[in-house]
Protein backbone atom coordinates (compact mmCIF):
# COMPACT_ATOMS: atom_id res chain seq x y z
CA UNK A 1 0.00 0.00 0.00
CA UNK A 2 1.27 3.31 -0.77
CA UNK A 3 1.77 5.89 2.03
CA UNK A 4 0.21 8.97 0.27
CA UNK A 5 -0.64 11.96 1.73
CA UNK A 6 -3.85 13.80 2.17
CA UNK A 7 -2.71 17.56 3.34
CA UNK A 8 -6.19 19.39 1.92
CA UNK A 9 -8.40 16.93 3.14
CA UNK A 10 -6.93 16.73 6.39
CA UNK A 11 -6.05 20.18 7.06
CA UNK A 12 -9.78 20.96 6.45
CA UNK A 13 -11.05 19.02 9.04
CA UNK A 14 -12.57 20.23 12.30
CA UNK A 15 -10.94 19.13 15.71
CA UNK A 16 -12.59 16.88 17.45
CA UNK A 17 -12.63 15.84 21.29
CA UNK A 18 -14.53 12.98 23.30
CA UNK A 19 -18.05 14.68 24.15
CA UNK A 20 -18.47 17.18 21.12
CA UNK A 21 -20.78 17.24 18.97
CA UNK A 22 -20.09 15.93 15.50
CA UNK A 23 -19.37 18.79 13.09
CA UNK A 24 -20.57 16.57 10.72
CA UNK A 25 -21.92 13.15 10.09
CA UNK A 26 -19.80 9.71 9.91
CA UNK A 27 -21.79 9.13 6.83
CA UNK A 28 -21.04 12.32 5.52
CA UNK A 29 -17.38 12.05 6.38
CA UNK A 30 -17.25 8.70 4.51
CA UNK A 31 -18.63 10.35 1.30
CA UNK A 32 -15.48 12.57 1.21
CA UNK A 33 -13.12 10.21 1.87
CA UNK A 34 -14.48 8.54 -1.33
CA UNK A 35 -14.07 11.77 -3.00
CA UNK A 36 -10.73 12.65 -2.00
CA UNK A 37 -8.90 9.39 -1.06
CA UNK A 38 -6.85 7.04 -3.78
CA UNK A 39 -9.49 3.93 -4.82
CA UNK A 40 -6.68 1.75 -2.61
CA UNK A 41 -7.31 3.80 0.97
CA UNK A 42 -11.05 4.40 -0.30
CA UNK A 43 -11.34 0.48 -0.35
CA UNK A 44 -10.56 0.35 3.69
CA UNK A 45 -12.95 2.60 4.65
CA UNK A 46 -15.22 -0.35 4.52
CA UNK A 47 -13.65 -1.68 7.49
CA UNK A 48 -13.74 1.52 9.58
CA UNK A 49 -17.13 0.74 11.39
CA UNK A 50 -17.72 -0.09 15.07
CA UNK A 51 -19.71 -3.37 14.21
CA UNK A 52 -19.11 -6.34 16.20
CA UNK A 53 -19.91 -8.88 13.36
CA UNK A 54 -17.70 -7.41 11.37
CA UNK A 55 -14.77 -7.10 13.85
CA UNK A 56 -15.50 -10.81 15.26
CA UNK A 57 -15.32 -11.97 10.91
CA UNK A 58 -12.36 -10.05 10.01
CA UNK A 59 -9.52 -12.00 10.60
CA UNK A 60 -7.61 -11.81 7.58
CA UNK A 61 -5.29 -8.76 7.20
CA UNK A 62 -6.88 -5.64 5.43
CA UNK A 63 -3.41 -4.36 4.07
CA UNK A 64 -3.45 -1.36 6.71
CA UNK A 65 -1.80 -2.36 9.75
CA UNK A 66 -4.21 0.53 11.76
CA UNK A 67 -6.91 -0.77 10.33
CA UNK A 68 -5.87 -4.72 11.23
CA UNK A 69 -5.27 -3.09 14.84
CA UNK A 70 -8.21 -1.46 15.23
CA UNK A 71 -10.26 -4.43 14.49
CA UNK A 72 -8.30 -7.20 17.00
CA UNK A 73 -9.08 -4.32 19.80
CA UNK A 74 -12.33 -4.45 18.79
CA UNK A 75 -12.67 -8.09 18.15
CA UNK A 76 -10.96 -8.88 21.45
CA UNK A 77 -13.54 -6.71 23.35
CA UNK A 78 -16.14 -7.69 21.83
CA UNK A 79 -15.10 -11.41 22.92
CA UNK A 80 -14.38 -10.95 26.17
CA UNK A 81 -17.09 -9.08 27.09
CA UNK A 82 -19.68 -11.76 25.34
CA UNK A 83 -17.29 -14.21 27.70
CA UNK A 84 -18.05 -12.12 30.92
CA UNK A 85 -22.15 -12.13 30.02
CA UNK A 86 -22.28 -15.49 29.48
CA UNK A 87 -20.56 -16.28 32.62
CA UNK A 88 -22.83 -13.99 34.69
CA UNK A 89 -25.97 -14.90 32.90
CA UNK A 90 -25.29 -18.89 33.48
CA UNK A 91 -25.02 -19.37 29.72
CA UNK A 92 -22.08 -21.15 27.80
CA UNK A 93 -19.67 -18.53 26.35
CA UNK A 94 -19.55 -18.12 22.58
CA UNK A 95 -15.54 -19.11 22.81
CA UNK A 96 -13.88 -21.42 25.40
CA UNK A 97 -11.55 -18.45 26.62
CA UNK A 98 -11.33 -14.83 26.24
CA UNK A 99 -8.54 -13.31 24.06
CA UNK A 100 -5.73 -11.98 25.62
CA UNK A 101 -3.95 -10.24 22.49
CA UNK A 102 -4.56 -7.21 23.68
CA UNK A 103 -4.36 -6.47 27.75
CA UNK A 104 -5.25 -2.85 27.68
CA UNK A 105 -8.84 -3.74 26.00
CA UNK A 106 -9.31 -6.61 27.97
CA UNK A 107 -8.84 -4.58 31.14
CA UNK A 108 -11.22 -1.82 29.84
CA UNK A 109 -13.51 -4.98 28.97
CA UNK A 110 -13.93 -6.30 32.24
CA UNK A 111 -14.13 -2.75 33.93
CA UNK A 112 -16.95 -2.01 32.15
CA UNK A 113 -18.29 -5.59 32.46
CA UNK A 114 -18.02 -4.63 36.38
CA UNK A 115 -20.18 -1.14 36.81
CA UNK A 116 -24.00 -1.48 37.84
CA UNK A 117 -25.04 1.29 35.52
CA UNK A 118 -24.97 0.32 31.67
CA UNK A 119 -24.83 3.87 30.45
CA UNK A 120 -21.83 4.38 32.12
CA UNK A 121 -20.05 1.14 31.28
CA UNK A 122 -20.85 2.37 27.25
CA UNK A 123 -19.28 5.56 27.98
CA UNK A 124 -15.71 4.42 29.35
CA UNK A 125 -15.63 1.65 26.09
CA UNK A 126 -15.73 4.52 23.85
CA UNK A 127 -13.38 6.67 26.27
CA UNK A 128 -11.43 4.03 25.83
CA UNK A 129 -12.13 3.64 22.27
CA UNK A 130 -11.36 7.32 21.70
CA UNK A 131 -7.98 6.73 23.67
CA UNK A 132 -6.64 4.28 21.27
CA UNK A 133 -7.29 5.88 18.52
CA UNK A 134 -5.31 8.85 19.78
CA UNK A 135 -2.69 6.56 20.63
CA UNK A 136 -2.71 5.08 17.71
CA UNK A 137 -2.57 8.30 15.39
CA UNK A 138 0.58 8.11 12.69
CA UNK A 139 3.36 10.30 13.52
CA UNK A 140 2.52 11.33 9.66
CA UNK A 141 -0.14 13.49 10.72
CA UNK A 142 -1.44 14.03 6.63
CA UNK A 143 -1.51 10.37 6.06
CA UNK A 144 -4.49 8.07 5.64
CA UNK A 145 -4.39 6.64 9.47
CA UNK A 146 -5.63 9.60 10.67
CA UNK A 147 -8.45 10.06 8.32
CA UNK A 148 -9.41 6.62 9.01
CA UNK A 149 -9.22 7.80 12.77
CA UNK A 150 -11.29 10.32 11.93
CA UNK A 151 -13.83 8.54 10.77
CA UNK A 152 -14.31 6.19 13.26
CA UNK A 153 -14.44 9.28 16.48
CA UNK A 154 -17.37 10.64 14.31
CA UNK A 155 -19.13 7.18 14.98
CA UNK A 156 -18.19 7.59 18.47
CA UNK A 157 -19.18 11.19 19.08
CA UNK A 158 -22.53 9.76 16.96
CA UNK A 159 -23.08 7.29 19.73
CA UNK A 160 -22.65 9.79 22.50
CA UNK A 161 -25.01 12.02 21.28
CA UNK A 162 -27.26 8.96 21.81
CA UNK A 163 -26.43 8.35 25.02
CA UNK A 164 -27.32 11.68 26.03
CA UNK A 165 -30.61 11.56 24.27
CA UNK A 166 -31.22 8.64 26.80
CA UNK A 167 -29.24 9.99 29.56
CA UNK A 168 -32.22 12.87 29.23
CA UNK A 169 -35.33 11.26 28.30
CA UNK A 170 -34.61 8.66 31.93
CA UNK A 171 -33.76 12.04 33.80
CA UNK A 172 -36.87 13.94 32.14
CA UNK A 173 -39.23 10.58 33.24
CA UNK A 174 -37.67 10.42 36.66
CA UNK A 175 -38.38 13.99 37.79
CA UNK A 176 -41.73 13.49 35.60
CA UNK A 177 -42.67 10.41 38.49
CA UNK A 178 -41.22 12.75 41.46
CA UNK A 179 -43.52 15.33 40.46
CA UNK A 180 -46.31 12.71 39.52
CA UNK A 181 -45.74 11.31 43.07
CA UNK A 182 -45.88 14.53 44.58
CA UNK A 183 -49.50 15.43 43.19
CA UNK A 184 -50.67 12.20 44.36
CA UNK A 185 -49.69 12.62 47.65
CA UNK A 186 -51.13 15.61 47.75
CA UNK A 187 -54.57 14.85 46.37
CA UNK A 188 -54.39 11.75 48.74
CA UNK A 189 -54.23 14.62 51.47
CA UNK A 190 -57.01 16.48 49.96
CA UNK A 191 -59.71 13.75 50.30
Amino acid sequence: MRNENYYYFVASLFPVSYGDEPPMSSEEFRRLCYHHLSEDDADLIRYCYFDPKLAVNTDVSTGSEFIDNFLLRERNLILNLAFFRAGKLGRQAPIDEPPYDVPRTVAMGKAAFEMDDPLEAEIYIDKGRWLSLDNAMDVNYFGVNNIYSYLLKLQLLERRQVFDAIKGAAEYQQLYDTILDEYNSKFKEAI
